[in-house]
């Protein structure tokens, strides 16, 4: 099988054409047409996850954020992603990666954080009208909890759920819990979103210091770190690739990419 076919069962799942149009989905580096030996499965790609991959003898590295995010002018292994990338080529690796296709996705990043909450009625919070179709994509999923819950035991639901160290959490101004917005990764912009459609809280990541004043006491807002909201891509991922049995090896990175540590 080649590389251009296994992305293939992940994107019949998250096509490409629905990725924000800043994004760098898809093929990074290395050549789609690769006869695949085994597969590597990542959030990040970083110089640890390169060298486990040539360990494990996997040439196909799948991840959610692309190697690549801006436009290369010269390869000349100035920087560390651009000694990764000569590294890959050198070494006949396929970097791939399912990035804002895999966000937009209801069964998604934030579909997955959704789902670990327990929540129900979801639905999508800003859908992508221009990739409207008969399930809804776009950004962070909105739903109600099963039962109403007091805001200091949802938030310590929150940090058990996701095995968090810390959570930082705006202004209490909801005592209690009944709707609930999620958007994994960095998801300041979809606070109004969020407060439009009377969400109790709203739960993401890289919230900056004065979003947490902009609800003006509507509505909670908790930020659980970029990484941790994300991570659980990575089992979708195998899930998808898993479901087809594929006759060779299906890993998921054992180095800890999150380039945030908490002391």
């Amino acid at each position: 099988m080649t590389a251009r076919e296994v992305a293939a069962i992940i994107e019949s799942w998250a096509p490409l054409s629905i990725q924000e149009a800043w994004d760098n989905a898809g093929f990074c580096v290395g050549r789609p047409q690769t006869q695949v030996t085994g597969v590597l499965l990542c959030l990040d790609v970083t110089p640890a996850v390169i060298e486990e991959a040539l360990l494990l003898g996997a040439n196909l590295i799948i991840s959610h954020h692309p190697l690549i995010f801006q436009g290369v002018k010269q390869l000349c292994e100035q920087n560390e992603v651009m000694r990764m990338v000569a590294k890959a080529i050198k070494n006949d690796l396929v970097v791939y990666s399912a990035h804002t296709n895999a966000d937009k996705v209801a069964t998604g990043v934030s579909g997955l954080m959704a789902e670990r909450l327990g929540l129900k009625e979801t639905e999508v919070l800003r859908v992508d009208m221009q990739n409207a179709t008969e399930n809804q994509t776009g950004l962070g999923i909105v739903g109600t909890l099963c039962e109403p819950q007091e805001v200091r035991s949802f938030l310590q639901r929150v940090k058990e759920v996701f095995n968090l160290s810390c959570l930082r959490v705006g202004p209490l101004s909801k005592e209690v819990i009944r709707k609930v917005a999620v958007c994994g990764g960095s998801g300041s912009s979809l606070i109004s979103k969020a407060m439009e459609v009377s969400a109790d809280i709203f739960l993401s990541g890289d919230i900056s210091y004065h979003h947490f004043f902009s609800t003006e006491g509507e509505m909670v807002i908790a930020d659980m770190g970029h990484f941790e909201s994300e991570i659980e891509i990575i089992r979708k991922f195998a899930q998808l690739l898993l479901e087809k049995n594929l006759t060779f090896a299906i890993s998921i990175t054992k180095n800890q990419t999150n380039p945030i540590n908490y002391f």
